[in-house]
């Protein structure tokens, strides 16, 4: 059974349509008027291995944060619906991932019960890219898209200076610890004693 799924959200202030399949090959196409948030999508997709389409609209004339929050949604709900009732899925993951000298550590389960714990220190820094990704973003949108998935999700900054690096190395050890949490392992049930995640 193919693990795909599409969405379209629509507001006063975004518009905006994602479509991913948890199979696939990380072939993305990202287009949100905020490259630098498009590069970090970017990373979910490929890291993560699933095929990604996110097109978005938004006010980023007046700022970037509801296409932001928006798109996290959106990808987070999108990401539940692929996975439907996570028969036979690993569930859990976890591990440490670098960018040069920043360390992240992710833990993660698709546990149907949506918590974030969010230990990572941004430094002071410029907003990045042009429209301005602000970097305490990257909290925002971790957040919203694993609540929005319904992920029980902890990261904790292991240690780091560079903000692009700390923000990048968040992403892509977000998107390898979800490609291993969907992963089949027994089609025979829900790897849950409930019965259901």
């Amino acid at each position: 059974m193919a693990r795909t799924a599409s969405r379209t959200r629509s507001t006063s202030e975004t518009l905006i349509e994602v479509s991913i399949d948890l199979d696939g090959n990380g072939v993305t196409d990202i287009s949100t008027g905020i490259p630098f948030y498009d590069h970090m999508l970017d990373q979910i997709g490929r890291h993560g291995g699933f095929d990604l389409v996110v097109k978005a609209e938004g006010d980023i004339d007046i700022d970037t944060h509801h296409t932001v929050e928006d798109v996290a949604i959106t990808l987070g709900e999108v990401f539940a619906d692929a996975l439907g009732d996570k028969a036979g899925v690993r569930r859990f993951a976890s591990g440490r991932y670098p960018l040069d000298e920043a360390l992240i550590d992710i833990a993660l389960d698709l546990s149907g019960r949506p918590h974030v714990e969010w230990h990572v220190e941004i430094p002071e820094s410029l907003p990045l890219g042009s429209p301005a990704f602000d970097p305490q973003l990257a909290e925002h949108a971790v957040t919203s898209f694993a609540t929005a998935a319904s992920i029980t999700l902890h990261v904790e900054l292991v240690r780091g200076r560079n903000t692009h690096h700390i923000v990048e190395a968040t992403f892509k050890g977000l998107a390898r610890a979800l490609r291993d949490a969907v992963r089949i392992e027994d089609a025979a049930g829900v790897p849950s004693t409930k019965g259901v995640l």
